[in-house]
């Protein structure tokens, strides 16, 4: 729980089942987030905006616009970390998210107490100290300032996008395995699978460049710079 004079960190909550999103108010706030609810995607990519949470929960099947176009949308201006919340339990819809930009998902029904374990995990982990600048090539990363860039141009990142980049930046040069980068985002008490990572470096590829992160097939990835290209 937060302290009287504490700052509550923002939480934004995107579901149409009542019940649920009732039940996740009360929990987030008990945890300490400033709970802002909203039941579709359209309020909710507006409460993202004008809150700027650090955390949002989000329903995949809502009617209108369904969770994995409310994450395309906000993703095109916020970096919250973003768990979608879905009664299905087929890959392929895990998988959709993520590609959509959520950092991570839980399928329902699910645990209160999991849920919060996920958040801890997602904030925990982005609270590393801060390290001197890395350049890869035309690549920069600036942990003082969480910024990135590729020849100039800055990189709009989530805030798990940022951490694998880090990562692998801070390992350049080195073939990565799947499950080392999974336990770099995840707690090791978390099952995920190699499909996990796969979208998370296509993501990057797709903002990077493809040719900046190299497959290893059967050992992993590794990042280098262009050719041509020299790292300062």
């Amino acid at each position: 729980m937060s302290s009287s004079g504490e700052v509550r960190r923002v939480a934004v909550i995107i579901e149409d089942d009542a019940d649920i999103r009732h039940l996740l108010e009360a929990v987030l706030t008990q945890a300490g987030f400033n709970a802002i609810a909203t039941s579709n995607g359209l309020d909710g990519v507006r409460a993202v905006r004008a809150y700027d949470p650090i955390v949002t929960t989000l329903d995949v099947s809502m009617p209108g616009m369904d969770g994995f176009e409310t994450a395309k949308r906000i993703r095109e201006f916020s970096s919250t970390y973003l768990v979608m919340l879905t009664a299905r339990d087929e890959e392929i819809d895990t998988l959709q998210g993520l590609e959509a930009g959520a950092d991570d998902y839980l399928t329902k029904p699910f645990h209160t107490e999991e849920l919060l374990a996920r958040l801890r995990a997602l904030l925990r982990r982005s609270a590393g100290h801060a390290s001197p600048s890395l350049s890869c090539g035309g690549l920069r990363l600036d942990p003082r300032a969480a910024r990135a860039s590729v020849n100039g141009e800055p990189l709009r990142l989530t805030s798990l996008e940022y951490r694998l980049l880090h990562y692998m930046m801070m390992h350049q040069g080195r073939v990565i395995g799947r499950t080392e980068l999974v336990e770099h985002l995840y707690d090791q008490d978390f099952d995920r699978d190699s499909n996990t990572i796969e979208v998370f470096i296509g993501r990057l590829r797709k903002k990077l460049g493809s040719d900046r992160i190299e497959t290893v097939r059967g050992l992993g990835y590794r990042l280098t710079p262009l050719e041509g290209e020299t790292t300062e």
